[in-house]
């Protein structure tokens, strides 16, 4: 244990270190507040997942054919709306930049806190990677100026989308808004083009295989709907993302649930219209390999061409938005000391610089082999193992702190986010499944994170952040009664 210092005074609670540190430390790490409404925030739960309405999806038609992935759309569907409204409580109760971190760190203490707020800096961190290599696929296929897909549009894209977030969130959240409309319309332009493709057959053009349950509907078997669900999972991934701006929002106890809730809404929606317009117009064996499936699934003709264009939009959104989340993660478990401190310092925008930086360069290094399918699997990993914890979180609370405030109530209560975690479960077993090596390698960060923890950072963190100073007030009032 660090010797103490009369200024910083420690604290040995629940096998953790603690110190509180000066105001001049916390002024170094502060957000701007107050720069974001619901609206705003609906338009960044969106912007995190829209890509996914883009590329990444249709991997999933491979895995369990049209019927597999359409089952396990349905279910993981569900599971993200019942997650939603358990969050849209927890963000309601514990505003905080920290997110699931906050949640978690309330509920399950310090080890619980940290190996969430891991789980989500790891799918942060991978899932822009991912994406830098679906933005690289609809370049080239636009084939503007004879720029071909390579290493150098996504040191661009992770140059340039850093740039702006580095000017202040309320310059980026605009941006990203604007972005993400002409992301939705493209999306309303695809859907009445694809309409006049559509063929019901496209849809069951896999062929049967010899697998369990086997047939044209699902041509790989029952396996196959476990298989498709991490792929189901990219039309709703990083929406949970949402929180992680409570601190830059005006009255955030009412506008974050408003905010997730009008997004789970749209994506919804989008999901459905995606998946079965896609697949009917590009028929399920071809749009399974596909790089830019929308485009691809309307041929050569001209909506093709204009829903490439704004395809490229859908991608820089969520590029651009999961940016934000990962700094804002990494932010919040660096100023209560999870993480080197110095991570959490803010320019004179208020945007935590090295938190933007940081997973920016990692992410670059991870977009370099190409692989999209596979970092689109191992940020699934990182993401399903976040909702675990998450909703253990909301149920814990629920029964260990009845009279906690909350403006907004999950409906359904404990059984809502009960249903949540069971498919949550299912959905880390699935990464399995699909890629045993990339799930084994999260895992092993994963382990390599809380090594760190148990080792060094959990005798030095920071008891007045906020995110330790809610757990505190819990900590408080359980002593009282």
């Amino acid at each position: 244990m660090a010797t103490e210092d009369p200024r910083h005074p420690h604290h040995l609670t629940g096998g953790v270190d603690t110190h509180s540190e000066s105001q001049s430390y916390l002024a170094k790490r502060q957000l701007q507040g107050g720069s974001a409404g619901w609206l705003l925030l609906a338009g960044l739960g969106v912007s995190y997942v829209i890509s996914g309405d883009y590329s990444g999806w249709n991997f999933g038609l491979g895995e369990g054919g049209f019927g597999g992935l359409a089952i396990a759309a349905v279910i993981i569907a569900a599971m993200y709306l019942c997650l939603v409204l358990g969050m849209a409580e927890l963000s309601s109760a514990l505003p905080a930049a920290g997110g699931g971190y906050t949640f978690a760190r309330r509920a399950l203490g310090p080890w619980g806190g940290f190996a969430t707020g891991t789980a989500i800096l790891i799918e942060y961190s991978i899932a822009p990677a991912a994406i830098a290599t679906f933005i690289g696929a609809y370049v080239d296929s636009l084939n503007l100026f004879g720029i071909v897909d390579g290493w150098w549009i996504y040191l661009a894209v992770y140059a340039i989308f850093i740039g702006i977030h580095l000017s202040g969130v309320g310059e980026a959240l605009k941006v990203m808004f604007v972005i993400t409309a002409i992301a939705l319309v493209g999306l309303v332009i695809f859907a009445i083009a694809a309409i006049g493709h559509f063929d019901a057959g496209n849809l069951t053009d896999i062929a049967a295989t010899d697998a369990a349950g086997s047939s044209s509907f699902l041509p790989l078997g029952y396996l196959g709907i476990w298989s498709a669900i991490p792929f189901a999972i990219w039309f709703f991934l990083a929406i949970e993302g949402v929180p992680l701006a409570a601190e830059e929002t005006a009255n955030p106890e009412r506008n974050v649930p408003r905010g997730i809730i009008a997004a789970i809404g749209v994506l919804l929606i989008t999901c459905v219209t995606v998946l079965v317009l896609t697949t009917g117009a590009g028929g399920a064996g071809p749009m399974s390999e596909s790089g830019n499936p929308l485009v691809e699934a309307l041929g050569d003709s001209g909506m093709a061409k204009v829903v490439n264009y704004i395809g490229l939009a859908g991608l820089i959104a969520s590029f651009f938005s999961i940016i934000y989340a990962y700094s804002r993660q990494l932010f919040a478990l660096s100023r209560a000391g999870y993480l080197p401190t110095i991570l959490s310092v803010t320019n004179r925008r208020k945007a935590p610089t090295l938190a933007l930086i940081v997973p920016g360069v990692i992410g670059f290094l991870l977009s370099l082999t190409g692989e999209g399918d596979l970092l689109l699997n191992m940020a699934v990993f990182g993401a399903a193992s976040s909702y675990v914890l998450i909703m253990v979180s909301h149920i814990v609370l629920r029964r260990r702190e009845p009279d906690m405030k909350r403006p907004y109530r999950t409906p359904g209560g404990v059984v809502t986010t009960g249903f949540a975690l069971v498919i949550a479960v299912i959905a880390v077993i699935a990464t399995f499944l699909v890629d045993v090596v990339a799930a084994l390698c999260c895992l092993g960060v994963f382990a390599l994170f809380m090594l760190y923890f148990a080792v060094y950072s959990r005798h030095r963190l920071v008891a007045n952040s906020p995110d330790e100073e809610f757990a505190a007030l819990a900590q408080a009032e359980e002593e009282l009664r």
